[in-house]
């Protein structure tokens, strides 16, 4: 405890890498704040990604309980597409990435793409959900 105390004295340790606080996402003032807030931002969307598609899945093995064996496979589609998504949106945010690469933006760049990407799958996935004709 001297040492942190003897550092921050001497300002080697700055006093916010010691708070708990954290940043005001409804109006962040540094890029570290923004960064933060952008990674916030993606956390939340993927949390609701994840309750999302375990509803779609449940809904295409409900339309693969009542095809006949032959014709069952919806529910491996989703599973299949989702597993090559995945992968997609990395990727996709991490070339979207590079137009800042090094910078201290990359961050939140990568995180506010992988946002809008999981955002766009989000409401893909409500299709299949909702069903034709709704």
């Amino acid at each position: 405890m001297k040492t942190i105390l003897a550092a921050l004295f001497i300002g080697l340790v700055p006093a916010v890498a010691l708070a708990d606080d954290k940043p005001d996402c409804s109006d962040p003032q540094t890029q570290m704040d923004m960064n933060f807030c952008a990674g916030e931002a993606y956390k939340a969307a993927d949390k609701t990604l994840n309750t999302t598609y375990q509803a779609a899945m449940k809904a295409m093995k409900d339309i693969d309980s009542y095809l006949p064996a032959d014709q069952k496979g919806a529910a491996d589609a989703l599973l299949a597409a989702q597993r090559a998504w995945i992968p997609f949106r990395d990727k996709a945010c991490i070339a979207e990435g590079y137009m800042v690469e090094g910078g201290s933006m990359q961050p939140m760049i990568e995180a506010e793409c992988q946002t809008r990407l999981t955002k766009e799958r989000i409401a893909d996935l409500k299709i299949l959900i909702k069903g034709m004709g709704n």
